[in-house]
């Protein structure tokens, strides 16, 4: 329970699963830890009668008293639940107390309890005891079963486990003899126990007890079967013993309660204790020792007294009991018993003296020794006894063989049964040791029944799995056929048969060749191919059977020719003699293998003759052809062999069963027999009458065998089913292989289109009507086969002949069409004797399509057989249907009900074959849904998916529930959790669930969730948690579930709710113990592996912290919690391992790389380390953000992991260990270099693993398939040569997948020091010595970078991540302009890398920006140049700072950075006239800002270089191309300019105009580049010729217009150009004023706004640019006597409007909360502003240097300061504009009046900031990129403009009094409000009043009013002068002496 200290092994691992590990069948164990687990059961193991003991009062005490001591020393709580429970379970079963309580934990650990167990009424506690009953019974059994691997591992010193079993069973078995004899005893008390009352109320449990009770019996005989195997010696008493007990019990017949044993069930029980009792005795008797030269001792005193023989009494009663029953099934106890009593009677012959205490007992074995001829001795009696008909000795041979689930394994299957391990080796062994001791026996030319015997050596040699008779086969060949000639009889007398009766001998040679039965023998079934592959021993085995066959010779007397034949130069051909097994004299003719050959030949010509065709191999000779002597046609007839009319199918079919179990995987010895089978032609025939090889005679049997629509018996079944078995196997030789897919593409029959004829028309029907699909599975597997050899040949076929690969492709193709067509979508439909095939069809089918996509994933484009694996794709993905997919699906929705039936009415075998279709099924799902998430664009659900989440329909009773439709999610989580369907399906469901999920994640609209579909959710999430609790669950099934889970977590809210809540109560806790646990039983990578998973999915589950913040608030709070975790990132990693491979070990079972464990432990260190880095990081984000006015809080996380920051050496090693990088492109080189070389028809590609990456495991499998590798490589093994190449291949592709495995986990590291540091950046970055150390730090990893020596395209990703990881603390270091010597000195040694990094060889840059990368890195690059650029400009305006030196560092950076910054914006510039690409806009941004930075003078004082390169690539023309072709608005894309809030390229190419104009020589490069031209006709020239552009756009609400930042740009650079160039250029000003009258309207617009009018921000950047073009070209005007009349025109018309905006400005400013009401917020940000600051509005207006522009502007046209210093002659009077009268009114062009109002408003202002702190904010900024205006700032705009609106003023007065003729007549002729800037003006004429005003001398008053002002501002200007050191000189003064000398003097 949550909270306990430590486990206990009881608990945790059940009996089962300790009999599993010890069996092999369960992985994660070491030897020790299977020994403590032992050991702590040993008491339990040793006590046969009472395992789990009996009720005891010191045991109930314990579990009353609630803490309980297990045996293993574990001490555990018992709370009060339990306590009820295990007392009920202890009276339920009569077991001990404490045992009760460890089961009750035991079953709820590994099983669990579907309903609740806390409540503690009467009928929950009956519930229980129901659940807990099968778990009890089933443990049971396994306490006896777990000793049977430790008696085999005991006896076989090359068992894994053979040192465990060495070490326990003498710990457990103290006394083995006694244990022996308890066993009996326990067996026969167990006979005759009494059903327990409790249970005799209900008969069903009563049934079942008895049933369990014979279960036990039968487990307790196989544990004494093994006991005595070699454990426990065979001594009289023991042996005795066992008879009595098997004799007494009537081989276990004999039972008390066998009335509740008469079901089926029942009754297999008892017929399975039959056949071990008949294995046990004979195996106690030991033939094989007693039939070697001395194994019997006669002697008074015997040297072996643990040998039976040594004790006469024991042979006496033995004697006794064998003689006293002689009933048939005792005849194999009653045979061997014989062979004993000859071998002793053959003994005491030999002695000179029998012992006395042997006399009697020898004595009895001859009663009438005196008269030996009327008495024959008894074991001669006995043998003849066991061999007469009534006996049956065969009959129960073939019985034990054929039909008992301890021979056959599939009726083991289909039967349940209860052995432990059917068809055992031993088994077998046994009984060959009785046959070989019966044909001692008794000569076999004596047994009467000799065809029986044939049949009983075939079915113990041949019938069977290959893996159980290799090893007696290969004792045969080498032992028992060199012993004498009465073992090998057998093949004696079929040979001398030989050819009268043919098929015994060819029966008898296949069996012999220990490869098994044939798929038509009915004891086969077809999932026993789907068995493990033989280990090598048994292909050793095989092997060496084999070979002995070819020495056979057929000898054929000439008697048995006919007359014809009878000649004496006459002899059969064949090359391959062999030798004469006998030499009995007289004529014969050694007939070899070619006779097999010959017997095909006659088949087929025979048929050919029956359906009229003519005979066209007549060419079996037999005999010597002299010179000019005639061959003589014979046929096998003709030499005796008897041919009924049918039965030639059977002579064919034994023929071709021969020949493939030779040649069946067996490459050199198949291409050996076939050669001699080929080699015998006649040389003087031609090679068109040559006979046809095999090949070509399977290929015409099939078809002969298919053309014949007739039904047909089982004989022809099998006639076919063998064909294409022959051919299968010949696929396997490459000899032989093309001739197979040559015959097939040329045949018809078999995948031909029609189904009038071949296979279609004639198997298929057929099988539909029979229910038997034997033929069908055998197409099936051919068709597999030549897939396989397709695949495996396609590095041996020669790239020129590529008509080869098109063949086999063209023949794949048909197979697959015809499977899909024929089978697959139409064998659900089918009618099937045995369900089983239904499946294995399924399977099958299933298999073929996944190895399609296994070995050619559509996803790759130069892929092997491309057309067959898209048509595959197609069925099943992109044009799949209904009835393609409904076969995969409802398979798998259907089969828990169809599973639980078969269950239920114990069809075991077709269970079996059901879980392999599942298999198979789930496998092809998962590979479907992973090559849909490969396809790009792939958010449309696929059919698949939809039928996965849609309900299905399927029997009631399906689950818990009695729904008709099943929900095939649901039944995938319920695969996941069950235990009835082995191992790999609970894998594939769990994959298949994460692959959909994944799937379903990205698509759209998105369907129903994971959750939606499951039927009790909660109950699904606590099994899989359950599963990855389990520290012995199957490693590869907890991390798969670990996958899901973390992926349920971050893509299904809903799911991820429940997999989180209740999990995080004590999440270090759980944290701790799964670790703990883990240690327990892992090795590293597997401990690192499960470290991996936690980590993983804490970090998911805080990637969603928000949406779980109340769960894992307390985990965000806990001290250990990140004491711990932060304790794994300190962690150091140590040195990376070596990965380059040298040598193979084999590791669990598969061949690994030496080096695999140390680089995969090396690997999850490092992925461990990077998501421990970024759960800190993600709970930093977590933290919520501060108010303005409060520091911002640090979490604990940080806390923890702060100390490591302020120390260097801790940083340092953290930050270095981040950026390594193990990565070795040259292993890819060399092994591209050698693929290239001896295998050109592989790429990498090919073998690159289709799993998705979050489901790969680091090691030398990691990215590329050395299993793939393996199967592509199969044919290319011939030769040393070839074999070294291919050896060298695979050390390589391992060497690259250590490599990779390293390098990923280690970008994994680098990436999440990424995140963390961009996280940690508002702590870190304040703190001074941090920054230190990073800005070390920043100079050591630039170092790194500026020295790689690795090129290619992956080192060129890694390359840019670890420029990222610099990029990320140059972000934190960020700027400063108060750096010390020590940190200047650090960061010029970052210039100086970052300058070397630029000219790297081997990653260039270039490289990079010519998208010649999959992963571009220059981006990164850029940015960091960006830092470097401008922080050496800061350092610049600090005097003293940049030293030659230094100086000499930043000029090599900018002289390198340039040229590459330059001919990279040619090229996106170019680029992005082509396509519309965010990457583009963002190289383009980058590249503009770095521009910007290296032009600035106080880096780049001379222009002159990289001007030259901008004219040497045009780049400046290509910009002004872009502008006029690009979207410069952005509507054309309008959700992206949603989202963007800007077009593309549009502000970059503004901003790089801006650049390049703000350089003067850079202007007047401009300036004759076209730019007025590409201004004038662009994407928003139409709208502002109109003046249409508004502030905002309809289309992008609540944001700044594009249009409208795009014009005021252009107006901004324009200026720029004209103000840099002055009056150099004039040919620019005409460009520039054509300019202005073309956006005339939008500028009269910008100009025209009045106080009634609202205004926003941008209106008033508009206004000011528009503003400063006036004032650039008033500027740039020349002084001269004929100035250029555009440029006076445009300036006229400006003037006029500007008087007009001057009045507006001036009622705005004079009256603040007016204009406050008239400001409109255009941004989300401005309109916040606004609403916190209401005020911002006039005071943004009154510090807004707008007025001062415009003053100043209008001082430049009317050449004001001309006026104050020049004669008076040369004024300009005609720029006399302002009349002097002091009216304001807003509707009339500003008077003298208004500038004086304005002037004195402006130095109210003024007087109000001179006594303010120079640094002081007085306006909030324009928007949030903005700094604020201080006190500094708009104490210089107020300055500026009063001192204007002065000069202004003073000048204006002084021309309009200069005036020779001053009056209302000339002032009536001045214009005011010209309309348009096209010079079409119009006037309005002052009043008669005003006029009048005028002239009684208003100018005197004004000049009063201005000398006034004058004065007032003097000591106020002066002020500010004081308080600004760069600001000389007094202008009022000036004022005033000029109105004193020229307006004061002048009369009225």
């Amino acid at each position: 329970m949550p909270g306990e200290p430590s486990r206990s092994t009881l608990i945790d691992i059940t009996n089962q699963q300790l009999h599993s590990f010890l069996s092999g069948r369960l992985e994660g164990s070491s030897p020790d830890q299977l020994c403590d687990i032992i050991s702590a059961r040993s008491l339990q193991l040793r006590n046969v009668a009472k395992p789990y003991g009996r009720p005891t009062p010191a045991s109930r005490k314990a579990v009353e008293a609630g803490s309980v001591t297990l045996t293993d020393g574990v001490v555990l709580q018992v709370d009060e639940v339990e306590r009820e429970f295990t007392l009920a379970i202890s009276a339920r079963f009569g077991i001990d107390e404490i045992q009760a309580f460890v089961l009750l934990r035991s079953f709820l650990y590994n099983e669990g309890l579907s309903n609740n167990g806390g409540s503690t009424d009467k009928g929950v506690v009956d519930e229980l005891i129901a659940a807990i009953t099968p778990f009890y019974y089933s443990e049971r059994l396994f306490v006896l079963r777990a000793l049977i691997p430790l008696f085999r591992a005991h006896e076989n010193t090359g068992d894994s486990i053979h040192a465990v079993a060495t070490k326990c069973l003498p710990r457990i078995l103290q006394d083995s003899h006694q244990f022996a004899l308890d066993l009996i005893t326990e067996y026969l008390h167990k006979t005759e126990m009494d059903i327990p009352e409790v249970l005799h109320a209900d008969a069903r449990i009563a049934s079942r007890w008895a049933k369990q009770n014979m279960k036990e019996q039968l487990v307790t005989l196989e544990v004494l079967f093994w006991t005595v195997w070699g454990y426990v010696p065979c001594d009289g008493p023991l042996v005795v013993r066992i008879f009595e007990a098997a004799y007494n019990t009537n081989l276990g017949s004999s039972q008390k309660n066998s009335t509740l044993l008469l079901d089926d069930e029942g009754n297999q029980l008892q017929h399975d204790c039959a056949a071990l009792w008949i294995l046990v005795t004979v195996e106690v008797l030991e033939l094989e020792r007693v039939a070697e030269d001395g194994g019997i001792e006669i002697s008074a005193t015997p040297s072996d007294k643990t040998f039976y023989p040594s004790s006469p009494e024991s042979l006496r009663r033995i004697h006794e009991i064998v003689t006293s029953n002689l009933s048939s099934q005792h005849a194999c106890t009653h045979l061997a018993w014989a062979f004993v009593l000859s071998r002793l009677t053959s003994k005491a012959g030999q002695l000179k003296e029998t012992p006395e205490s042997y006399r009697g007992f020898l004595d009895s074995l001859h009663p009438h020794h005196n008269r030996s001829k009327e008495r024959e001795p008894s074991h001669v009696l006995m043998a003849r006894a066991a061999f007469s008909p009534e006996a049956g000795l065969f009959k129960l041979l073939l019985t034990l063989l054929t039909t008992s689930p301890l021979f056959v394994t599939s009726v083991a299957w289909k039967t349940g049964s209860t052995v432990t391990d059917p068809n055992a080796i031993a088994f077998r062994s046994v009984l060959k040791g009785f046959v070989i001791a019966m044909v001692e026996l008794v000569p076999v030319e004596l047994i009467p029944d000799f065809d029986s015997l044939v049949e009983v050596w075939i079915a113990l040699f041949g019938r069977s799995e290959c893996q159980s008779i290799a090893g007696i086969c290969r004792q045969f060949w080498q032992s028992d056929w060199r012993q004498g000639l009465a073992r090998r009889a057998i093949f004696d007398v079929a040979r001398t048969r030989f050819p009268i009766h043919f098929r015994p001998l060819i029966r008898l040679l296949r069996a012999m060749t220990a490869s098994g039965f044939i798929d038509t023998d009915p004891l086969s079934t077809a999932a026993s191919s789907s068995q493990p592959p033989a280990d090598e021993s048994d292909d050793g085995d095989r092997e060496i059977c084999s070979r002995h066959l070819p020495t056979f010779s057929l000898v054929i007397p000439l008697a048995s020719c006919t007359a014809q034949a009878a000649g004496p130069s006459f002899a059969y051909t064949n090359l391959r003699s062999g030798r004469l097994l006998s030499g009995d004299g007289g004529d014969h003719i050694a007939v070899g293998w070619k006779v097999v050959l010959d017997v095909l030949t006659e088949y087929v010509t025979r048929r050919r003759m029956y359906t009229g065709t003519v005979d066209l191999y007549q060419d079996v000779a037999f005999g010597r052809t002299g010179p000019g002597s005639i061959p003589l046609t014979l046929r096998l007839e003709d030499v005796g062999m008897e041919i009924d009319e049918g039965g030639d199918e059977a002579l064919a079919t034994d023929a071709l069963d021969l020949i493939r179990s030779v040649i069946q995987d067996n490459e050199e010895l198949a291409e050996e027999l076939l050669e001699s089978l080929e080699s015998g032609g006649d040389p003087n025939n031609s090679s068109d009458n040559q006979p046809p090889d095999l090949v070509h005679l399977t290929t015409m049997i099939l078809e002969e065998a298919l053309s014949r629509s007739q039904a047909r018996s089982f004989s022809r079944t099998q006639l076919i089913t063998s064909a294409m078995s022959v051919l299968s196997a010949l696929l396997s030789l490459p000899k032989y292989s093309l001739r197979v897919w040559l015959y097939i593409r040329s045949t018809s029959v078999l995948f031909g289109p029609s189904r009038t004829s071949g296979f279609a028309a004639v198997a298929l029907p057929a099988e539909r009507i029979s229910g038997h699909y034997t033929m069908t599975l055998a197409l099936l597997n051919l068709v597999q086969q030549l897939l396989h050899e397709a695949f495996a040949s396609v590095l041996t076929i020669p790239l020129d002949n590529q008509r080869l690969k098109q063949v086999k492709e063209e023949v794949l193709l048909r197979a697959a069409v015809f499977v899909h067509g024929e089978i697959w979508v139409e064998h659900l439909s089918w009618k099937y004797a045995q369900l089983g095939d239904r499946f294995e069809i399924g399977r099958r089918v299933s298999s073929f399509y996944g190895y399609v996509l296994k070995q050619s994933p559509p996803a790759l484009g130069d892929r092997p057989f491309p057309a067959l694996s898209q048509a595959v794709a197609d069925a099943l993905l992109h044009k799949a249907t209904t009835s393609t997919i409904n076969p995969l699906v409802s398979s798998i929705a259907v089969a828990p009900h169809i599973l639980g039936t078969l269950y239920a009415s114990r069809r075991y075998g077709d269970a079996r074959r059901l879980i392999y279709l599942l298999e198979s099924h789930l496998s092809l799902t998962r590979l479907v849904l992973s090559y849909k998430q490969s396809i790009p664009y792939s958010s449309k659900p696929c059919l698949l998916e939809q039928a996965l989440c849609a309900r299905v329909a399927g029997g009631a009773g399906f689950t818990d529930s009695t729904r008709s439709r099943i929900d095939p999610v649901d039944v995938l989580a319920n695969y996941v959790k069950g235990r009835d369907i082995g191992t790999a399906v609970p894998l594939e469901s769990i994959r298949v669930l994460y692959a959909l999920c994944a799937s379903l994640s990205v698509t759209q609209p998105s369907p129903a969730t994971i959750i939606g579909h499951l039927s009790n959710p909660e109950a699904t999430v606590a099994s899989f948690v359950r599963i990855v609790q389990h520290p012995y669950e199957d490693l590869a099934l907890r991390n798969a579930v670990w996958n899901f889970i973390a992926l349920a977590v971050d893509k299904e809210p809903a799911l991820a709710n429940l997999f989180v809540t209740g999990q995080f109560r004590v999440p270090n806790n759980k944290i701790k113990r799964k670790e703990n646990a883990k240690s327990q039983g892992d090795d590293d990578s597997k401990k690192h592996m499960s470290a991996l998973e936690v980590f993983r999915f804490i970090y998911v589950v805080w990637q969603h912290g928000l949406e779980h913040k109340n769960l894992i608030d307390t985990t965000r709070g806990n001290d250990e919690f990140w004491t711990n975790v932060v304790a794994v990132v300190k962690e150091e990693l140590g040195p990376d391992p070596d990965y380059e491979t040298e040598t193979f070990i084999i590791l669990d079972d598969e061949r690994r790389s030496s080096l695999h464990e140390a680089v995969s432990v090396q690997s999850y260190r490092n992925i461990v380390k990077s998501y421990a880095v970024r759960v800190i990081g993600q709970d930093i984000f977590l933290q919520p953000q501060p108010r303005s006015c409060e520091p911002a809080k640090k979490p604990l996380s940080y806390s923890k992991l702060a100390p490591s920051f302020k120390s260097e050496d801790q940083l340092n090693e953290l930050i270095l260990e981040a950026k390594s990088t193990s990565y070795d492109p040259s292993l890819s080189d060399k092994l591209a270099a050698q693929l290239q070389q001896d295998f050109p028809g592989l790429s990498l590609t090919h073998l690159q693993s289709q799993d998705l990456s979050d489901e790969r495991q680091f090691g030398d499998d990691f990215m590329f398939s050395i299993a793939l590798l393996r199967s592509r490589m199969q044919q290319c093994l011939s030769g040393d040569d070839r074999a070294n190449a291919v050896e060298e291949v695979e050390k390589r592709i391992a060497s690259l997948n250590l490599n990779l495995s390293l390098t990923y986990a280690q970008t994994a590291l680098t990436e999440s020091w990424q995140f963390l540091l961009h996280q940690v950046l508002p702590f870190v970055r304040p703190v001074p010595e941090i920054r230190s150390n990073l800005l070390s730090l920043s100079a050591t990893i630039s170092g790194d970078l500026a020295l790689e020596k690795r090129s290619g395209d992956m080192m060129a990703k890694l390359h840019g991540t670890r420029l990222n990881l610099l990029l990320s603390i140059l972000e934190v270091v960020w700027f400063s302009d108060s750096d010390t010597d020590k940190h200047i000195t650090s960061f010029m040694n970052l210039v100086d890398n970052i300058h070397k990094v630029l000219l790297n060889e081997a990653q260039p840059p270039s490289q990079s920006f010519l998208g010649q990368l999959s992963v571009p890195f220059h981006q990164i690059l850029l940015q960091v140049i960006y830092f470097c650029v401008r922080q050496c400009r800061n350092l610049a305006r600090r005097p003293k700072v940049l030293t030659a030196s230094r100086r000499i560092a930043v000029s090599g950076l900018v002289d390198a950075t340039l040229p590459l910054v330059i001919d990279a914006l040619r090229l996106t510039f170019d680029s992005a006239r082509t396509r519309l690409d965010l990457d583009l806009d963002r190289d383009m941004e980058l590249l503009v800002a770095v521009f910007e930075q290296c032009t600035r003078p106080d880096i780049n004082v001379s222009s002159v270089t990289w001007l030259t390169r901008c004219q040497e690539t045009d780049v400046i023309k290509s910009s002004l191309e872009l502008l006029t072709r690009t979207d410069v608005i952005g509507l054309t894309d309008l959700p992206l300019l949603r989202t963007r809030r800007q077009p593309l390229y549009a502000p970059h190419i503004l901003l790089f105009h801006m650049a390049v104009v703000s350089i003067s020589s850079g202007a007047e490069r401009f300036a004759s580049e076209g730019i007025i031209s590409a201004y004038s006709n662009n994407g928003i020239s139409l709208a502002a010729s109109s003046g249409q552009i508004d502030v905002v756009l309809p289309e992008l609400p609540g944001e700044r217009s594009p249009a409208h930042k795009t014009y005021c740009s252009m107006i901004a650079i324009v200026s720029a150009i004209v103000s840099a160039l002055k009056r150099q250029h004039h040919f620019f000003d005409a460009e520039a004023c054509g300019f202005v009258q073309l956006y005339g309207k939008q500028i009269i617009r910008a100009l025209s706004w009045s106080v009634g009018d609202p205004i926003t921000l941008p209106l008033l950047e508009e206004m000011e640019q528009v503003v400063g073009l006036f004032y650039a070209l008033a500027e740039s005007a020349p002084p001269t006597a004929s100035p250029n009349p555009a440029v006076v025109k445009v300036l006229r018309v400006f003037t006029t409007h500007a008087l007009m905006l001057l009045q507006q400005l001036n009622y705005a400013l004079t009256h603040p909360n007016h204009i406050a009401s008239l400001l409109e917020p255009v941004t989300a940000e401005e309109r916040a502003l606004l609403e916190k600051e209401p005020t911002a509005a006039s005071s943004l207006l009154s510090k807004h240097p707008l007025s001062s522009s415009v003053v100043s502007t209008l001082i430049s046209i009317s050449r004001a300061y001309d006026v104050l210093l020049g004669e008076q002659e040369e004024w300009p009077v005609q720029e006399a504009v302002v009349v002097p009268h002091s009216k304001v009114v807003p509707g009339e062009p500003a008077s003298l009046g208004t500038l004086l109002e304005l002037a004195n408003c402006t130095l109210d202002v003024l007087r109000h900031l001179v006594d303010r702190p120079a640094g002081q904010a007085i306006a909030p900024p324009a928007s949030l990129k903005d700094t604020p205006l201080d006190v500094q700032e708009g104490m210089l705009t107020a300055r500026k403009t009063v001192e204007a609106l002065l000069v202004y003023a003073a000048t204006q007065l002084a021309m309009w009094l200069s005036k020779p003729e001053f009056d209302a007549a000339e002032m009536d002729s001045e214009d005011h409000i010209p309309q348009t800037m096209d010079m079409r003006e119009s006037s309005k004429r002052p009043s008669r009043a005003l006029t009048d005003r005028i002239r009684r001398g208003m100018p005197g008053e004004m000049a009063t009013d201005l000398e006034k002002l004058l004065k007032q501002a003097k000591p106020i200007l002066q002020k500010s002068v004081d308080d600004n050191r760069n600001v000389k000189g007094d202008l009022t003064q000036v004022l005033l002496r000029f109105m004193s000398e020229w307006v004061m003097t002048t009369p009225s």
